[in-house]
């Protein structure tokens, strides 16, 4: 069985180029929701073909459903690194198979809890912080 190759996607703007337009408004809206709330020391790469932020570790990841390999059918999937250690007072996140990695997935920008994103991204700094060698 011969496996499609997808591009390597080496910047933001060749990701948003291969996005249909609602999953396009949902990663950039998170992107920057994420940068907004993020230290200044933490990171943005991509890798795997998705936005993934780090700071002393990984924090979070957006994974549009149009870039393979991301396990969603729909939407786009905001995962937390260690969303197992995360309060997640609001129970805002899915705890699916992964013991470890936390998710949300957005079908649409109106499905976006800016707040519950907040507070989730403020926990996941303050715990990244306390992982400084």
């Amino acid at each position: 069985m011969t496996r499609i190759q997808f591009p390597k996607i080496r910047s933001v703007l060749e990701l948003y180029e291969k996005l249909p337009e609602e999953e396009r408004l949902i990663t950039d809206l998170l992107r920057q929701l994420v940068k907004d709330e993020l230290p200044a020391y933490c990171r943005e790469k991509i890798s795997y073909n998705v936005p993934y932020f780090y700071g002393n570790k990984g924090i979070c990841i957006i994974w549009p459903s149009a870039i393979p390999r991301g396990g969603i059918k729909k939407g786009v999937l905001l995962g937390f690194w260690y969303g197992n250690k995360l309060k997640d007072v609001d129970n805002y996140l899915m705890h699916g198979t992964n013991k470890q990695i936390f998710y949300k997935i957005f079908n649409s920008v109106e499905e976006i809890d800016l707040e519950a994103i907040t507070k989730l991204l403020n926990e996941a700094a303050a715990l990244d912080k306390g992982w400084k060698n």
